[in-house]
């Protein structure tokens, strides 16, 4: 059993449509813990060096625009291969191939408005972790479950 952290952050969209339970839920019912929790109102600086990789793609300017329009809910989420579960619990980030049952697929209508963001390999995950918490605001904990793993 290979456990890995993860990074998600719900995009303004989540916060607006008032779905961020429903979201969480995906994760919480596929049996993700969460670690860390928090809304956060990003500024330029935080949400270009969040992007960083997308810098001067045709969508970037829009991309940061959306993301600067509302707060976000970032979260740290542990599991067994984490990253890969998320990012099948999302679905791909063209929501044109995003299938019903992904969160992107049931939820998002536009690509550029894609709801959510999952870090895509071990490198991002702990660099947007980094970016987005203290190491205080981890939070550990015993999941009484595991034992059955």
């Amino acid at each position: 059993m290979f456990m890995e952290r993860t990074f998600v952050m719900l995009k303004p969209g989540v916060l607006q449509r008032r779905i961020v339970g429903e979201v969480l839920s995906r994760f919480e019912r596929k049996g993700l813990k969460i670690l860390a929790l928090k809304l956060v109102r990003m500024d330029q600086s935080m949400v270009e060096a969040h992007y960083a990789e997308h810098k001067g793609k045709d969508f970037y300017d829009k991309l940061v625009s959306y993301t600067l329009s509302g707060p976000v809910a970032a979260m740290i989420l542990e599991g067994e291969e984490a990253i890969a579960a998320v990012r099948r619990l999302v679905g791909p980030t063209d929501i044109h191939n995003s299938q019903p049952g992904t969160i992107r697929g049931d939820f998002a209508y536009r690509t550029r408005l894609n709801i959510v963001h999952a870090s895509d390999s071990t490198a991002s995950a702990e660099r947007e972790i980094a970016l987005f918490f203290k190491p205080q605001e981890v939070i550990e904990w015993e999941d009484g479950n595991a034992q059955w793993y």
